[in-house]
C-alpha cells in the first residue's frame, strides 16, 4: 500500500502526464498551421514574383509588413489569455487568420499585397504570446523549458513540412489559378477548422478540466499558485511596471535581433538556395526543408537539456551566438553547394534551439499579469524583426546585388541577440 507521499506522488506524475499529452500536441499542431501560413510566402515567392512582376524590395515589404500589422495586438491578446478565455481568443485568432491567409492568395497587385500581409499579422496577433501565457497556466517551472519546446518544436517541423507540401501544390493549375495562389488558399484553410475545433477542445484553467480527476486538479492548482505566490513575496510588480522591466526590455531587444536574422534567413532561404543551386523552384523548396529538419532536434534536445540542468540563459545565448557564426560561414567565397548547406542547416539548428529557454526567462521573474504583459510586449518587439529582416535584405541585395553583404547584417543581429541576452542579467533556476 502506498504511503500519503507515495500517493501524492503518482497524483504529481499522472497530472503531469495527462496535461502534457492533452494540450501539448493540439497547440503543437495549431503552430504548426500559424507558421506554415506565415512563412508558405517565402516558398510561392519565385513564381509569385514572376507572375506579379514584384521586384526583391517589393517582396521583402510584403513579407515584412506581416509584423507590423503582428505589432499592434500582442500585449492585448497576452492579457485577454491572462484575464478572460484562452480558449475563444485562440479560436478567435485561429478562424481569422484562415480567412486572410486565403486573401493573400487572391491579390493582384503589389498594394493588394501589403494589404493582406498586413491583415493576415494583425489576425494572427496574440496567438503566440497568448499560448506562451496558457502554459503557465498549466505547467509548473520546471517543465516549463520542455512544455515550450513542445510548442515551438513546431516552427521548424512546419517548415520542414512545408516546404515539400508547398512545392508539391506549386505544380497545381486548376481553374486557371497558377500554384502559388493554391499554397495559399489550401493552406488557409485548416487554420479555420481548427479555430472551430480549438472551441471545443481547450480548456481554460486547471480547475475546468474534467479529464483531470479532483485530486489532480488540486496538485496543479497547488503548485501554480504557490509559484505565483514566491513572485510575489520577492517582487511585486504591477502591469505597467512588468511593462518597463530593465530585463524584459534587454528581452524584447535581444528577440528584435534574432528575428531580424532569424526571418531574413526563413523568408529568403528558398530563393538562395534556388540561385546557389540553380534548381527550380520546387527542388529548391525541398532542398529547403534540411535546415528546419535538423531544427527539430535542437529544440527538443535545449528543451530538455535546460530543464535538466535548470540553466536558461546560456541555453538561450550560445544557440543565438552559432546562429550568427555560421551564417557568417555561409558566405565564405567559392565554397561548393554542398558545404553551404552544411552552414545553412547548422543555422537552422541553431536558429531555433534558442526559444525554448528564452521564453522562460521573463516567466522566472514577474508575476501573472506583468509577465503576460512583459511576454507580450517581448514578441510584439521582437516581432518588428520579422518586418526589418526581409526588408533590409531585399533592400540590401536589390542595392548591392550581394546576397553576402545581406547575409552577413543577418549574421551580426543574431550576435548582438546573444550579447543583450547575456546582459539581461537574468536569473536561472536550479532543480
Amino acid at each position: 500500500m502506498l504511503t500519503s507521499s507515495g500517493n501524492a506522488t503518482a497524483i504529481a506524475a499522472q497530472a503531469r502526464r495527462k496535461i502534457a499529452w492533452r494540450i501539448l500536441p493540439f497547440v503543437f499542431v495549431l503552430y504548426i498551421i500559424a507558421y506554415l501560413d506565415r512563412a508558405n510566402v517565402a516558398f510561392a515567392k519565385v513564381p509569385m514574383s514572376a507572375d506579379l512582376g514584384f521586384s526583391e524590395a517589393v517582396f521583402g515589404f510584403g513579407a515584412g509588413i506581416f509584423f507590423l500589422g503582428y505589432f499592434l495586438l500582442e500585449i492585448p491578446g497576452a492579457l485577454i489569455v491572462e484575464h478572460w478565455s484562452a480558449r475563444r481568443w485562440i479560436a478567435r485568432i485561429l478562424i481569422s487568420w484562415g480567412v486572410c491567409t486565403i486573401l493573400v492568395g487572391l491579390v493582384r497587385s503589389a498594394t493588394h499585397f501589403y494589404v493582406a500581409r498586413f491583415l493576415l499579422g494583425a489576425a494572427e496577433a496574440g496567438f503566440f504570446p497568448g499560448i506562451i501565457v496558457y502554459l503557465t497556466h498549466w505547467f509548473t517551472v520546471q517543465d516549463r523549458a520542455r512544455a515550450m519546446a513542445g510548442f515551438v518544436i513546431a516552427a521548424p517541423i512546419s517548415l520542414t513540412l512545408g516546404a515539400p507540401l508547398s512545392a508539391l501544390i506549386l505544380k497545381a493549375n486548376w481553374w486557371g489559378l497558377p500554384g502559388w495562389r493554391w499554397v495559399f488558399i489550401l493552406e488557409g484553410l485548416p487554420a479555420i477548422l481548427f479555430g472551430i475545433v480549438t472551441l471545443y477542445y481547450l480548456t481554460d484553467r486547471p480547475h475546468q478540466a474534467a479529464w483531470l480527476s479532483t485530486n489532480e486538479q488540486e496538485w496543479i492548482t497547488r503548485q501554480l499558485d504557490d509559484e505565483i505566490a514566491r513572485k510575489r513575496n520577492t517582487d511585486r510588480l504591477t502591469l505597467w511596471q512588468g511593462l518597463r522591466h530593465p530585463k524584459a526590455l534587454l528581452l524584447a531587444l535581444a528577440m528584435l535581433f534574432a528575428n531580424i536574422g532569424g526571418y531574413g534567413f526563413v523568408l529568403w532561404l528558398p530563393s538562395i538556395v534556388q540561385k546557389l543551386s540553380g534548381e527550380s523552384a520546387s527542388l529548391s523548396s525541398v532542398y529547403s526543408a534540411l535546415p528546419f529538419g535538423l531544427a527539430v532536434l535542437s529544440v527538443f534536445f535545449m528543451g530538455r537539456s535546460s530543464d535538466r540542468t535548470g540553466e536558461r540563459k546560456l541555453h538561450t545565448a550560445i544557440p543565438m551566438a552559432l546562429a550568427g557564426l555560421f551564417l557568417a560561414l555561409s558566405t565564405l567565397p567559392n565554397q561548393p553547394f554542398p558545404l553551404v548547406m552544411l552552414w545553412l542547416s547548422l543555422v537552422g539548428a541553431a536558429a531555433y534551439g534558442w526559444n525554448p529557454c528564452f521564453w522562460v526567462l521573463p516567466t522566472l521573474v514577474l508575476g501573472e499579469s506583468a509577465a503576460a504583459a512583459s511576454i507580450g510586449l517581448i514578441n510584439s518587439v521582437g516581432n518588428l524583426g520579422g518586418f526589418i529582416g526581409p526588408s533590409v535584405l531585399g533592400l540590401v541585395a536589390v542595392r548591392s546585388n550581394s546576397f553576402s553583404l545581406a547575409v552577413g547584417f543577418l549574421s551580426l543581429c543574431y550576435l548582438t541577440g546573444a550579447a543583450l541576452v547575456l546582459a539581461s542579467g537574468t536569473r536561472s533556476e536550479r532543480t
